[in-house]
């Protein structure tokens, strides 16, 4: 599924798509250069999951917990800043992948040998300063 983003505008309407896009799967990852808007899109995701708590990138951290509107941890990922997969394993990303709640991962090629079997991939492309091109794909 390919979509168009025009601006911060059509955000609410793409992350609305892509969850129903999703269907049962919980674990998505982020695909883009840098600064090509994943953690814009993901704290709309979690907007629209109903998430209260404000939605940073998990930079330093690595990973984010939030809960939705349903009462459900929501779990974000920011794997740019490690340089080995020990340092995904000391976080115990297992308790969170395969916990069956929702996973939002950027820069998930850090972490690729330990990614769940399936997932929803999210590609982000620059098209201009603010038009962007969504792919979602399951995985």
């Amino acid at each position: 599924m390919n979509l168009e983003i025009n601006g911060l505008q059509d955000l609410a309407e793409a992350a609305q798509a892509l969850l129903i896009f999703a269907d049962e799967e919980k674990i998505f990852i982020f695909e883009g250069e840098m600064a090509a808007g994943k953690t814009t899109f993901i704290k709309e995701i979690c907007h629209q999951l109903g998430v209260s708590d404000v939605v940073s990138s998990p930079t330093f951290s690595i990973v984010n917990e939030y809960e939705s509107a349903e009462g459900q941890p929501v779990y974000h990922f920011d794997f740019y800043r490690i340089k080995n997969l020990r340092e995904a394993y000391d976080i115990g990303y297992e308790d969170y992948f395969y916990s069956g709640n929702i996973c939002l991962i950027e820069w998930p090629e850090k972490v690729e040998e330990i990614l769940p079997e399936h997932y929803i991939k999210v590609r982000i492309r620059i098209q201009n300063e603010d038009k962007r091109t969504l792919s979602f794909i399951k995985i």
